[in-house]
């Protein structure tokens, strides 16, 4: 027997299998309609998220290090004299690179390293109401590597519970909307599936110390929204 002699016969065994159930009314095929809702819940942010460092150059990696060196420890101590505690700083970057002379166009001329970069960078969590201030506060103190800002909700689970009992009724109205119209009516629930998802929003990107040197930094936190969505299966009646 060929393998595609024996795929047509398992197949033909199911479908007769299947039909052979069908028409028994002692196992009837249970009708079932299922659904998927969504719901969401929205809150101010409390918390600000964003990254702080310093790049120095220097004529060897030792040099540039060192200077990068003293101004991150100048930065590091800036945090902690506005209260951001040790638990909400933690290194994101640190990187040395060598640098290049710049060869003029069309002009063929043998890469020479003219110095060294070094760029270190710490991701950092304060609270809203703090944001500006320590913003303000790191430039002041030399660092010139401002990152992308994000807000985010210190305990989102009471707002995704918010979400998750939204989408669950959500749920509900989608499937007596759809039963009632194919005359029908909603029996058990057969299954609940679940998923959500919470996503930061970045405010800006990179901002460098001549950004702030004019004005203390404005931060708007607006407003998150958290979101899920249930997929529930009921029997039909």
């Amino acid at each position: 027997m060929t393998k595609s002699t024996a795929f047509v016969i398992a197949c033909t065994a199911f479908f007769l299998g299947t039909a052979a159930l069908a028409a028994d009314p002692g196992n009837p095929i249970p009708r079932t309609l299922t659904v998927t809702g969504q719901g969401t819940a929205k809150a101010v942010p409390d918390e600000a998220n964003f990254s702080a460092g310093v790049v120095a150059q220097g004529a060897s990696a030792r040099e540039a290090l060192a200077a990068n060196s003293r101004a991150m420890n100048a930065v590091l101590a800036t945090l902690k004299r506005q209260g951001v505690p040790d638990k909400a700083i933690q290194t994101s970057n640190l990187s040395v690179s060598p640098q290049y002379d710049v060869c003029k166009p069309n002009a063929a001329c043998r890469q020479k390293i003219t110095g060294y970069e070094v760029s270190n960078n710490v991701s950092v969590t304060v609270g809203i109401d703090k944001a500006g201030p320590v913003l303000d506060a790191l430039v002041a103190s030399g660092a010139n590597q401002m990152g992308a800002i994000s807000f985010s909700i210190h305990d989102p689970k009471p707002l995704l519970s918010e979400a998750r009992a939204d989408a669950v009724k959500d749920a509900f109205d989608r499937a007596q909307t759809i039963a009632k119209a194919a005359g029908l009516s909603l029996g058990p629930i057969l299954s609940i599936q679940e998923g959500g998802s919470y996503t930061p929003r970045p405010l800006y990107r990179t901002m460098m110390k001549a950004e702030f040197a004019a004005a203390p930094a404005p931060v708007a936190a607006g407003e998150e929204t958290l979101s899920a969505n249930v997929s529930i299966t009921w029997e039909l009646k």
